[in-house]
């Protein structure tokens, strides 16, 4: 592989202009694909064959006017309860929303809660008209009954009586039928009273009012320029009006702010460690050539394939983290040798056959920890990690392309002239010598050099006190990992935005004035027996929702729709508590096996669906997923590791790292986002459950990355050890070579992703908070503290492996070092000066 690479990076510095137009080409049509052809993102979770969807399809199929996407406005008097004007102004724009196309309806909150609270009254006043009704049709019954023992008396036969009474007798039939009836209409009305209650749409102080919007779509589908019309006409003078997350959520823009300050402090590092802008710039061209095609390319598939709004992001954030460290890599090996005086075709070559070997396979084990996601078979978790893979396999593709092909446009340019004027005088210094002795002079002395200062820096530190690094690690990781065993997983609500935006504000409002449970209701589907009338029909719908309030910690639970064949029933369930509440998790749970008793009383099969019901559902399928997919990537990373170094004890060291960096990262996240620690400081106003798909994410994509550097580093290690150095010397002089270029890759890396905390997209929040931490730990404390301070304690041991196992397992020469000797021993030699 590294000769194939070694000879591409040839053919791209020869057909530079050839490779450069092609990786145009590309770019434009996938720019040009992802503007015509993209579809809608989403941020619904659903999982194909769980009993959500079922009954959503159900819906979608029986009462179609019940299967759209709902959201709510919360509106909201400054100072004091609403006015008649306020209310009419209310009113009227909740009118002209109901007619917008794709509204199937609106709920009138004053007009609503005025049935409600009338309901009291009328079911008093009706219960007085049946007593009054009732005695008046005892009263005639005994009236005519007197009548007929008169005609009885006086001596009528009894045929010539009945047909006396009969006109009388018939109309009290039929008071007595119609009194039947008013007692039967009068129960439903009194048991659908008793089930609203605890339900409002106006608030007690009549100072707040919720209006719910039901669309015909999926909220996720709505064109925004819905959305915004929506929100406009909501807008109604003297009142506040704070729309909830399912109108507000904009997921059309990728790139906010927080994400362009990761890029700057990306650049400037750049520009410290390579010393030009020229140099600085190279790298993040290629990350953004990379996440042009990358994610271009993913959004031109939206239009065919349903992704969430984290797919995209997910690539961004990969796309350019990776995207700048493989570049820094190979351009940090092409400045290296430039400035020993090798030629820049040669240079370019050798550093793609060389460092880009190494990108290929640290790329490689990032496509295949984000590919995995496809083993835990949940489709949204499945496009996502394709994604993901497929921007970093870009990524890597420019890397050893189209960089070589701009490193031969840059020249010399990569390289400041204090820097030349330095490496001139340096290799002059060699050259009165004949070619042979300077060489061997010069390697001589580096060597020497290389040696002393292997001595000195953290490296040399770890080396000497390798106990002290080895238990500090632990500790520091240990004490970080112990909040993750509190780990809660759930997907956000309304409560986890900006505390400025609509939609917080909306979650906010709800939970004050209704109700936390009001944030997010639980939707059950009823499917009554065939041959029901009307009366039997709602008799059973109010028999399930006894049955379902009766469940702990439900607030109310109402019939809100029936269809017409009178076999489906749908539920409104308002918890106490908000959706991503451990409580309402309970309550979901309680509902469903709440199934079985309410089928033998009742004869209806319910089940569960709505956004709050299907959140949980995925939350239970990740949490469920997590454990084989760890098992996959820890086996995977074992494989890998052993094929790269050929050593036991290294691979289980690499991955015993790196599942303390990752549990660190758990720990660290439950701390700031499900416990509030530090929450001012990352903009954590509301603490609640952590982001259900974080983890898994986390683990494929901390594995590839923590592998990059486990590559670098004890690569470097492995080489010096093979070249004759003792066991311990080559700890530190690997270290050494690797941890400049290394540290500057870890800051770069942890810079992109940091970028994310404070994203416009706050699901991604967390994500890039973990990623962000997780890339700090596992490169400063596992890859540069801890694995050689374990490397230094059992010294040649690290390398041990058994004969039969070494003649089978394949020489990947990951590094290229067979290729450099090869290269180094037939290439000319010449001054830096000379070469360009």
């Amino acid at each position: 592989m590294a000769t194939l690479l070694y000879r591409l990076g040839r053919f791209a510095y020869d057909r530079r202009w050839l490779v450069v137009s092609l990786w145009f080409v590309v770019l434009l049509a996938v720019g040009g694909s992802a503007a015509a052809f993209h579809g809608a993102l989403s941020n619904s979770f659903q999982i194909p064959g769980t009993e959500t969807q079922r009954m959503l399809d159900k819906l979608q199929t029986d009462l179609p006017s019940s299967a759209g996407g709902s959201a709510t406005i919360v509106f909201e008097s400054p100072n004091s309860a609403f006015t008649a004007d306020q209310k009419q102004g209310i009113t009227d724009a909740l009118a002209k929303i109901k007619g917008l196309d794709g509204v199937q309806n609106v709920t009138d909150p004053f007009a609503t809660q005025a049935q409600l609270d009338n309901a009291t009254t009328q079911l008093a006043s009706g219960q007085k008209q049946l007593a009054a009704a009732e005695a008046q049709l005892t009263a005639g019954q005994q009236q005519l009954d007197a009548e007929r023992k008169q005609l009885a008396a006086s001596g009528l036969p009894q045929s010539a009586i009945t047909s006396a009474t009969a006109g009388a007798q018939a109309k009290l039939d039929s008071g007595a039928a119609q009194l039947a009836q008013q007692k039967a209409s009068l129960a439903l009305g009194e048991r659908q009273a008793q089930a609203s209650q605890g339900l409002r749409f106006v608030s007690t102080d009549g100072k707040a009012a919720i209006a719910t919007i039901q669309f015909t779509k999926s909220t996720d589908a709505l064109p925004s320029s819905l959305r915004d019309e929506v929100q406009s006409l909501a807008q109604v003078p003297g009142v506040n009006s704070y729309a909830s997350k399912e109108l507000t959520q904009d997921i059309s823009q990728l790139f906010g702010t927080s994400e362009a300050t990761g890029v700057i402090i990306a650049a400037i590092v750049l520009l410290v460690m390579l010393g030009t802008f020229v140099a600085a710039g190279l790298p993040l061209l290629m990350a953004l050539v990379g996440v042009g095609v990358g994610v271009g390319g993913t959004f031109a598939l939206t239009g065919l394939v349903q992704m969430s709004s984290t797919t995209p992001m997910l690539g961004l954030m990969l796309g350019l983290a990776v995207g700048i460290d493989y570049s820094l890599f190979i351009v940090n090996r092409h400045r290296t040798q430039l400035l020993r005086g090798m030629p820049p075709r040669e240079s370019i070559a050798l550093a793609i056959g060389t460092s880009g070997n190494a990108v290929l396979f640290a790329g490689i084990t990032v496509i295949i920890a984000l590919a995995a996601l496809v083993v835990p078979g949940l489709p949204f978790l499945s496009v996502m990690g394709i994604a993901a893979a497929a921007t970093v396999a870009v990524a890597v593709l420019v890397a050893v392309t189209l960089l070589p092909a701009v490193l031969a446009f840059a020249g010399r340019r990569i390289i400041s002239k204090r820097r030349w004027a330095k490496a001139d005088a340096e290799n002059a210094r060699f050259a009165s010598a004949n070619e042979g002795e300077g060489g061997a002079a010069r390697s001589a002395e580096e060597a020497r050099v290389d040696a002393a200062k292997s001595q000195r820096g953290w490296g040399g530190w770890v080396t000497r006190h390798p106990w002290i690094a080895l238990v500090a690690s632990i500790v520091v990781l240990g004490a970080l990992a112990l909040p993750a065993a509190q780990l809660r997983l759930a997907l956000p609500d309304g409560g986890s935005e900006p505390v400025d935006s609509s939609a917080y504000k909306a979650y906010e409002a709800t939970g004050k004035y209704f109700g936390q449970g009001m944030t997010g209701p639980i939707i059950v589907v009823g499917e009554l027996p065939a041959g029901l009338d009307a009366t039997a029909a709602k008799t059973k719908e109010y028999d399930v929702a006894d049955q379902l309030r009766s469940v702990a910690n439900v607030t109310a639970a109402v019939p809100v729709a029936l269809s017409e064949n009178r076999q489906t029933a749908v539920f409104q369930v308002i918890p106490t508590d908000g959706p991503a509440s451990a409580s309402t998790v309970q309550v979901v749970s309680d509902l469903r096996a709440k199934g079985a008793q309410i089928r033998s009383q009742t004869g209806v099969t319910i089940g569960l669906t709505g956004q709050t019901a299907a959140n949980v559902d995925v939350s239970s399928k990740l949490a469920d997923a997590l454990p084989p997919y760890l098992a996959i990537v820890v086996g995977l990373s074992l494989v890998l590791l052993l094929l790269v170094f050929r050593s036991l004890l290294v691979p289980l060291l690499a991955t015993g790292g790196f599942l303390l960096s990752l549990g660190a990262a758990f720990g660290a996240v439950v701390a700031v986002y499900q416990w509030g620690w530090l929450g001012p400081v990352f903009d954590v106003t509301h603490p609640g459950a952590v982001l259900s798909f974080l983890p898994i994410l986390l683990i494929g994509i901390l594995f590839g990355l923590a592998m990059d550097y486990q590559v670098f580093i004890t690569s470097g290690i492995r080489e010096a050890y093979v070249h004759g150095q003792e066991a311990h010397l080559a700890v530190q002089t690997g270290f050494r070579h690797a941890a400049r270029v290394v540290t500057a890759a870890a800051i770069i890396m942890v810079s992109v992703f940091a970028g994310f905390i404070f994203s416009h997209v706050t699901m991604i929040r967390p994500l890039g908070f973990a990623l962000a931490l997780g890339v700090l730990l596992d490169a400063f404390v596992v890859r540069m503290t801890l694995v050689p301070a374990v490397m230094r304690l059992i010294g040649r041991g690290a390398w041990w492996l058994p004969r039969w196992l070494a003649r089978l397992l394949p020489d990947l020469d990951i590094e290229g070092a067979k290729l450099e000797r090869t290269t180094a021993e037939s290439a000319p030699r010449e001054t830096a000066g000379a070469a360009l």
